[in-house]
């Protein structure tokens, strides 16, 4: 990654909103489908067990990154404590992973964009034409780097917050506490690998520790608190989602492969309930996506070891973007399709498995460092490995099955 010479110190506050911005994303605009037939309280309770999860995982990939006292990626992470087995398989899965998620944001956004310019100015603009401005626009500011993404991050996160908090006051009003009551525990299992993206900063975290100035202190301080807020975020947004729109509404959007806020349409009579949720999925799907983006070029340019000039820039950025854009010009409706492959396989092996085997040796085996950010020792390694290799045969348990994901 390229940075300007007169940035001296990052920003803390900048690098807590860049992580919340990662999270709160496309994954979350696909949230409810996945947890409407668990219920409210169900789902709150997974949602707390995937941010532990995803948060633990955090904080190993940050003591892996720490112990090489330079600007690295995921590929020589695990390269250093895994031989090149590690480093292939980081490579298959940053790049399937990666993609998949640029492809579902760059579909998602051109949708949200056409839309947005509809609802704006009065004319209609099709999706195609929208995912080309999207890409194009957002594709620039990645050009420019951390500190460009920080700046313009700031106002997007303003943007998305306040038109969050506007859509629960507006919402709130015209929910119906009998939706609360709705109870399937079983069913809140199915939801955890979407929930499991929902929390996927970790692309991060190689670019937030070079541009923290490898502080462990700082780092360690904006993944907690950076990962809190989409947790707290994720549960007023399925209270008022799931306070409005019954689980079969839910059932018969998720067969069209819809967004959320199409069914929200639908549900809500409150025509601004229904506008201020498409400003908002606009500006989620915004902050992921340059966040996604941003880590996505750090990776490929530290991969292939381009050199840190504008010309290898450009090309890394055209990687990153080009090829998903032509996915999603090519098929407009791959949004959820995308997202949901993606998330439910190589989030979790990637950011959640890879993880635990690199500190298991690279602190015990090889002994490469002596800082222990998650505290626990080999226990608690072994029982978050554990955990996401749970995830990852559930979700391969729904492919094969698709109808548990809907079974009363």
């Amino acid at each position: 990654m390229i940075f300007d010479e007169h940035q001296k110190k990052g920003s803390l506050p900048g690098s807590i909103l860049l992580i919340a911005g990662c999270c709160i994303g496309a994954g979350m605009l696909g949230l409810p489908v996945s947890t409407a037939e668990a219920g409210f309280w169900p789902s709150t309770i997974m949602f707390f067990l995937a941010w532990i999860f995803m948060m633990s995982t955090g904080l190993l990939l940050l003591e892996v990154n720490l112990s090489f006292h330079k600007e690295v990626n995921l590929i020589t992470m695990a390269h250093k404590t895994l031989g090149n087995a590690g480093r292939a398989a980081a490579w298959f899965l940053f790049v399937f992973l990666f993609y998949s998620i640029m492809v579902s944001y760059s579909a998602g956004g051109g949708e949200l964009f056409a839309d947005l310019i509809e609802l704006t100015f009065g004319f209609p603009v099709s999706r195609s034409v929208g995912s080309v401005v999207f890409v194009g626009f957002f594709g620039l500011i990645i050009y420019y780097g951390t500190f460009a993404v920080d700046r313009i991050n700031r106002f997007l996160m303003a943007g998305l917050i306040a038109t969050f908090f506007l859509l629960l006051v507006l919402g709130l009003p015209h929910v119906r506490p009998e939706l609360y009551s709705y109870y399937n525990p079983i069913q809140s299992i199915w939801a955890l690998p979407v929930m499991i993206v929902s929390f996927g900063y970790h692309n991060l975290i190689p670019s937030l520790t070079t541009y923290l100035k490898f502080d462990p202190k700082r780092m360690r301080k904006a993944i907690i608190f950076g990962s809190a807020i989409p947790l707290i975020c994720n549960v007023l947004w399925e209270r008022l989602i799931l306070g409005l729109i019954s689980p079969e509404s839910f059932a018969a959007s998720s067969d069209k492969g819809t967004m959320v806020t199409h069914a929200l349409k639908e549900a809500s009579a409150n025509v601004f309930v229904t506008e201020i949720a498409g400003y908002f999925a606009f500006f989620a799907i915004i902050t992921s996506f340059i966040g996604v983006a941003l880590s996505f070029v750090d990776f490929l340019a530290d991969g292939f070891n381009l050199k840190k000039d504008r010309q290898s820039k450009l090309i890394s950025c055209s990687l990153v973007l080009v090829p998903p854009l032509v996915f999603a010009l090519i098929n407009p409706d791959i949004f959820v399709t995308a997202l949901r492959y993606a998330g439910g396989f190589g989030a979790v092996i990637l950011f959640g498995v890879l993880p635990c085997l690199m500190v298991l040796s690279g602190r015990y085996k090889k002994k490469l460092w002596d800082l222990h950010l998650l505290p626990g020792g080999k226990p608690v390694l072994f029982l978050v490995m554990f955990f996401g290799i749970s995830v990852f045969v559930i979700q391969l348990i729904s492919v094969i099955f698709p109808e548990l994901l809907y079974a009363k």
